[in-house]
């Protein structure tokens, strides 16, 4: 049985104009010790989806169906005082941001002292600062006791991130949802950050969802991946296979608009994909990314039916009525 199972998700926000939804029938399954990556464009629903797990959703919105089975509970249907009990302590959460994730005012220490505490009122303080450092130091915190006192604006961009990181794992969660850890850093920062989500999914055997709009990091660490677009599942399948044999546009159009795969994807210069995404308040009655897509043309199938998500293989889904002529080598 998968540790985390989604079902035909949906998720919807109310707004002045009406009600908009944002993730749209959406399923996938995490195993445990795995790394999912969940990749798509800005508005494509990833963020929302993750958050829908812990119903971290802001007041507007709202699951309207599906559900979320974690470890044999679902989530949707689960109380507060359940909720209390994974939050943090099965499965933690490390936001985008570092700088609002952290409170400035608190030593990092204390922070990650409040997370062991708020899910062990057994232990003794020395033990949870134990714990504490080391968290600390599996996130590769050098002195873990003397950078445990100090706060968070004497820490680097990248070294808050690996303190967010301390704090989702402190609890030895079976679940690590990262929410684009690497966006704001620069590229060898990102891959430190990258190697300890590895290394902590190897030392303490936990799954991950890694979220990201960049496919290089789901082509290092993702074990499977599924590629959103316009809040729903374009496709789905192991992340060597979306790189070998996609079979759906989109992913090869983000791998030929990215430096270094464009010659893989079947083109000698880098390809920008067309438009923008959908608005998702008025969708379109076709293929969502039929507006942008070279395969479509005036195939009257593309402009007038969503494509299911169909099985391929045991393993490999796609949602794409031209899903026979694609197979490119990317």
């Amino acid at each position: 049985m998968s540790l985390l199972s989604v079902r035909d998700l949906r998720v919807g926000f109310d707004t002045m104009s009406g009600r908009v939804e944002a993730v749209r029938g959406i399923s996938y399954d995490v195993e445990r010790g795995k790394i999912l990556g969940i990749v798509g464009e800005s508005g494509s629903g990833k963020t929302v989806s993750a958050l829908s797990v812990l119903r971290l959703l802001p007041p507007n919105g709202k699951i309207l169906d599906g559900s979320i089975t974690f470890d044999g509970t679902d989530l949707v249907q689960a109380s507060e005082r359940q909720l209390r009990e994974v939050r943090g302590g099965r499965i933690g959460m490390v936001f985008q941001d570092p700088t609002t994730a952290l409170n400035p005012v608190v030593r990092i220490g204390r922070q990650i002292d409040e997370a062991v505490l708020l899910h062990n009122r057994k232990l003794t303080r020395r033990e949870i600062r134990r714990r504490t450092l080391d968290t600390l130091e599996l996130v590769g915190v050098p002195d873990p006791a003397r950078r445990a006192e100090q706060y968070p604006h004497q820490w680097s961009g990248g070294m808050r991130q690996r303190a967010v990181i301390a704090i989702a794992l402190a609890n030895d969660p079976e679940l690590v949802i990262a929410d684009e850890p690497t966006t704001a850093l620069d590229a060898t920062v990102q891959a430190q950050v990258l190697r300890v989500l590895t290394d902590a999914r190897e030392a303490r055997g936990c799954a991950v969802v890694l979220i990201t709009h960049d496919l290089g990091v789901i082509s290092d660490v993702a074990d499977d991946v599924v590629v959103m677009y316009a809040g729903q599942v374009a496709e789905a399948c192991p992340a060597p296979t979306l790189f070998d044999a996609s079979r759906h546009p989109y992913p090869l159009a983000l791998m030929r608009s990215r430096p270094g795969w464009a010659s893989a994807a079947g083109t000698t210069r880098l390809v920008p994909i067309p438009g923008r995404p959908p608005d998702l308040a008025a969708p379109l009655p076709g293929c969502p990314f039929q507006p942008r897509c070279d395969w479509a043309g005036d195939d009257p199938a593309c402009v007038t039916v969503n494509p299911p998500l169909i099985s391929l293989t045991e393993r490999h889904r796609t949602a794409c009525h031209h899903h026979d002529q694609l197979g490119v080598r990317a």
